[in-house]
């Protein structure tokens, strides 16, 4: 094991796919010798040179659209997105193309392609670039849907969505990227679909994603205090969701908090909540409960910012509520 950053565990993890495999290439702006608008690719034009670490014109469009046809042709694009915003300019070619073509060819057709993009809010970079839009993906059947929390996962997880061959959104979020941790050395892949209990407990189940991962065991440690155990679980993959560990814990603790930092009206915790209450209900004491964004654009203003998303006093009260 060794202690890196979330960036850092990126950008190895990107590093090892193109020394395994020369069809692996990253396309994105600023990408080259500037190294990615947060310094996740910093370095690799300089091992890959510009045939594989490619700059492109300011257009999301035209990024998606030449990774999906250099994933069809048989390449392993991974194609970064400045903005996780800004890859509605790209939804034609993420969700009409990418998503379908495997099965509009009756599977002859393969798009291993991974479109990396940082989301989410706590930079002050108000409401066109912090948003976190990742149930729109998972409503399209084709995509795979990817949120790492932690640095080991970031890589694990990059590395097994580089060898899929299905299209894989990867969502980053920008306040992780300098956030440290173990990272075990070597070929290091975590498979989609699996997730991880962070922090063991029995008196209520709490599923958070991506930031609120760690917002959810700060919550944790603050309730421990007071003799009260949480487990935290994270899907890590959206889709495909790890349905069975959510269950079993749920089934162990009688109770469940979803987290996520998105707008709660639509948001993924309602299919996670929905899936609980499907398939746990008979073992829930309680209803299943969310703690989620505020139903407004992301403000500017730090304090307004920082009111709009969750923190881990407000997952706190929610167990809190959760027990009464």
């Amino acid at each position: 094991m060794t202690e890196i950053s979330y960036s850092q565990a990126l950008r190895d993890g990107l590093r090892e796919e193109m020394r395994r495999d020369p069809m692996v290439f990253v396309i994105g702006e600023d990408v080259a010798q500037h190294g990615g608008a947060f310094g996740v690719t910093r370095g690799l034009f300089d091992e890959f040179g510009s045939d594989r670490v490619v700059n492109t014109p300011i257009s999301e469009a035209a990024i998606a659209g030449a990774a999906v046809g250099a994933a069809v042709a048989g390449c392993r694009p991974v194609a970064e997105i400045m903005y996780m915003d800004f890859l509605t300019i790209a939804m034609d070619q993420i969700v009409n193309q990418a998503a379908k073509m495997r099965y509009m060819f009756g599977g002859k057709a393969k798009l291993p392609l991974v479109i990396r993009a940082p989301g989410g809010a706590g930079r002050g970079n108000a409401a066109q670039h912090m948003q976190s839009l990742e149930a729109w993906f998972c409503h399209v059947p084709g995509l795979k849907v990817v949120m790492p929390s932690t640095p080991r996962d970031a890589k694990g997880l990059l590395k097994a969505a580089i060898r899929d061959d299905n299209p894989v959104i990867f969502i980053e979020h920008k306040l992780l990227y300098a956030t440290k941790g173990e990272v075990p050395e070597g070929d290091h892949a975590i498979p989609l679909g699996q997730a991880d209990i962070k922090r063991e407990g029995d008196a209520a189940t709490v599923v958070a994603t991506s930031r609120m991962v760690q917002f959810a065991l700060d919550a944790a440690e603050q309730l421990a205090s007071q003799g009260i155990e949480i487990e935290v679980i994270d899907p890590r993959t959206l889709h495909p969701l790890d349905v069975d560990t959510i269950i079993t814990s749920v089934e162990k603790t009688n109770r469940a908090l979803v987290v996520h930092e998105a707008v709660k009206r639509g948001g993924y915790g309602a299919e996670i909540a929905a899936t609980i209450q499907e398939l746990a209900f008979d073992f829930l004491d309680a209803p299943v409960l969310r703690v989620c964004g505020e139903d407004v654009p992301i403000p500017f203003a730090p304090n307004l910012e920082a009111a709009a998303i969750p923190d881990p006093q407000r997952i706190a009260d929610g167990v809190r509520h959760l027990l009464e």
